[in-house]
């Protein structure tokens, strides 16, 4: 279908003449349900300038032609820009094996980066016990990772299990750092979440090893709530 007022000269048309393509000359508009348009018939030498009345209802015989070498594109010039944009960073990680130190706010340590793209990120699956010394850096390690298995769709929902002391370390750096928004789950969430189970609720979670490991009820929590894709424990030894 081609509303009257789309119409203009050097337009190829389908629909004027049967099975034929014709070529437009000019065109005249009588107000705006009449058309007068001026056409030739399209690849025929021998074709001679004819006119036609166009009116509203025949809009819907009316197609574009479109042949090679006179693509048509009436898109928004922006939409497209944009469209076209995050399609490209959506597959950014193909060209970047790295993306995630890219768009993080971190600069990683040689060892940091040996560790997750040579050590962590071929296995698959992941089982990994990361051991470095104190002050080592593993929380922006494990960061990368995550942040690296998200962008490639790997990973959707991750639970951070830590002693108490330090799980709104992880929140913090995990958002300061990696722009990545996790729920700390406190007693009070556990009892008045309205599904009934606070980590069905959220994809991002961080929760207390002491409240695990103590709580048979949230142990059945987590038990019956959906998969996790990626599961981090810190200071393991202790869990």
């Amino acid at each position: 279908m081609i509303e009257l007022n789309k119409i203009k000269s050097g337009d190829l048309i389908q629909g004027i003449i049967p099975n034929s393509i014709i070529e437009v000359i000019g065109v005249k508009l009588h107000g705006s349900d009449v058309l007068q348009l001026t056409y030739r018939e399209y690849n025929k030498s021998e074709s001679r300038p004819d006119d036609v009345m166009l009116f509203k209802e025949n809009e819907k015989e009316l197609e574009f032609y479109i042949s090679e070498g006179n693509n048509i594109f009436n898109s928004d010039p922006i939409h497209f820009r944009l469209v076209s944009e995050a399609y490209r960073i959506n597959l950014a990680y193909i060209f970047d094996n790295r993306l995630a130190v890219s768009i993080s706010m971190v600069e990683p340590l040689p060892h940091q980066l040996t560790a997750v793209y040579e050590n962590m990120r071929p296995l698959q699956p992941l089982r990994f016990c990361l051991a470095d010394d104190p002050g080592a850096g593993k929380t922006i390690m494990a960061g990368l990772y995550l942040k690296e298995m998200m962008l490639r769709e790997d990973v959707k929902r991750c639970l951070i299990c830590a002693p108490g002391s330090l799980v709104e370390q992880w929140q913090d750096e995990m958002f300061q750092k990696f722009r990545l928004p996790f729920e700390l789950m406190t007693k009070e969430k556990y009892e008045t979440a309205v599904t009934g189970n606070p980590l069905d609720d959220n994809n991002f979670v961080i929760t207390r090893l002491d409240q695990m490991s103590r709580n048979e009820e949230i142990q059945r929590k987590l038990i019956n709530s959906r998969d996790w894709d990626l599961i981090i424990v810190d200071e393991s030894n202790g869990a």
